[in-house]
Formats: structure tokens, C-alpha cells, sequence
């Protein structure tokens, strides 16, 4: 007989244990969570297990609606993610999109490596796309930071994605308010990092995308310890 004990147990043991603390602690917090899913984010993130939406925003459960993927990528052909967002934009009233990349990503990482991994790759070419749209700055930036700078560069470009899809595009011609934003999250400081690239609708796309293009280019093309603040605005990109 086997008894080497079922780890699976443990996640049940944890629930409950979690569950009677919550309701000793805040007494009617489930009755009140059955009553609550009108959130006002939604968080479109990486499935690393390291980077968990409500904790690191400190939101609760129903506050935030969350969306993860390998690598944070949003797909013009990504049913899943599509409904994620129109259901967010159209049932829920979200105002606030946050893409949110993390350094350290393995999708990012295998992208700028040109690694095989097998079905995935088909999925991480998208970021390779990335990574070939913007090679000749890449490869002008220390081979230590690359990663870091992809990972930047790939929110961007989601955030695009996010921001020229039909759901965005339907919301905003009737005036509904939901605003999208490019973050980034520090997996070994815990701190999320705003990229920049805030997205209403009311303002040249193209334009705002270039710009945060330029500020990653300037950001990560620097030693740290020389590079002085960034500039408010930049108005050339690659």
C-alpha cells in the first residue's frame, strides 16, 4: 500500500483551512462575495503562477477580471480572449484594461532565443514578431537587458491588439469609458511598472504607440547609473 501522501489533499486542506479563516475574520465575507461581480478592472496577464492579479494589486475577489495566457498576448484571431474583453467592456462595465507583461517571462525569454519548445512555438512566434520588428534596437541594447526590453515591447504591442479590436473600437464609437494601460511587473521587487501607453480612444494611436516605443528604447538603452529621467514626451520611434 502506498502512503505517500496525496498532494492534491493539501490544496483541499489549505481551502478549508483558508475558508473558516476568512469567515472568522471577516464574518459574512462569502455571502456578500455571491452578491459581488461588478468589477471595475480587468487584467489581461501572463499564466505564471508568480504573478497573481489580486494580490499584487491587493484588490479582493470580484474586484479585478482577469484574463492570463503564456507571454500576456492578445490575438486578433484569439476567441478566448476576445470574449474575455467584451464580455469585461459590455457585461461587466469595466473601466480600466491592464496589460500586464513581467519580467523574467519564459515565453519572452524562449521568443528572444529563437527556442523550440513544440506547440508553443506557434503561440510565441507572435512575440518573435516582436522581437523582429524591433531587432536592429534590440540588438543595439547590452545582450543583459534584452529580455527586459522585449518584455516591455511586447505590452505594447497588446495594447494595440487590445486597443484595434472591434470590441474597443464598437465600445468607444458609443462613448462607453474604458481606458487601457501598458504595465509591466517586477517579479523580484514586486512592483508594477506603468509603460506609459495609456490608451482612451481620444487620441492618435500610432502616434502614443511610437512614443512608448521611444521611452523603452531610452529606458533599457543606458546604464542605469548614467541614465538621467526620461522625457515626458517623445514624439520619434523606430
Amino acid at each position: 500500500m502506498d502512503n505517500t501522501p496525496d498532494p492534491l489533499e493539501d490544496l483541499f486542506a489549505h481551502n478549508r483551512a483558508w475558508s473558516a479563516r476568512m469567515e472568522r475574520d471577516r464574518p459574512g465575507f462569502f455571502t456578500s462575495l455571491v452578491k459581488q461581480q461588478t468589477p471595475k478592472y480587468m487584467w489581461i496577464g501572463c499564466s505564471d503562477s508568480r504573478v497573481p492579479a489580486n494580490q499584487i494589486t491587493g484588490l479582493e475577489p470580484g474586484e479585478v477580471f482577469v484574463h492570463r495566457n503564456v507571454a500576456n498576448i492578445v490575438v486578433h484571431s484569439d476567441l478566448n480572449a476576445l470574449s474575455a474583453i467584451q464580455f469585461a467592456v459590455e457585461r461587466l462595465k469595466v473601466r480600466h484594461i491592464m496589460v500586464v507583461g513581467h519580467y523574467g517571462c519564459s515565453g519572452v525569454q524562449a521568443a528572444l532565443e529563437g527556442a523550440r519548445i513544440g506547440i508553443a512555438d506557434n503561440w510565441i512566434r507572435h512575440i518573435q514578431d516582436v522581437r523582429d520588428r524591433h531587432r536592429v534596437m534590440l540588438e543595439s541594447m547590452p545582450e543583459t537587458v534584452r529580455a527586459d526590453a522585449l518584455c516591455e515591447l511586447n505590452v505594447a504591442e497588446q495594447v494595440v491588439n487590445v486597443s484595434v479590436s472591434t470590441v474597443m473600437v464598437d465600445a468607444w464609437s458609443r462613448g462607453q469609458d474604458v481606458t487601457i494601460h501598458g504595465w509591466a511587473f517586477g517579479v523580484n521587487d514586486g512592483l508594477l511598472q506603468d509603460l506609459g501607453m495609456t490608451i482612451d480612444g481620444s487620441k492618435p494611436l500610432e502616434a502614443q504607440y511610437r512614443a512608448a516605443v521611444q521611452r523603452i528604447r531610452y529606458k533599457w538603452s543606458k546604464p542605469p547609473e548614467s541614465a538621467p529621467g526620461l522625457p515626458e514626451t517623445i514624439d520619434q520611434a523606430d
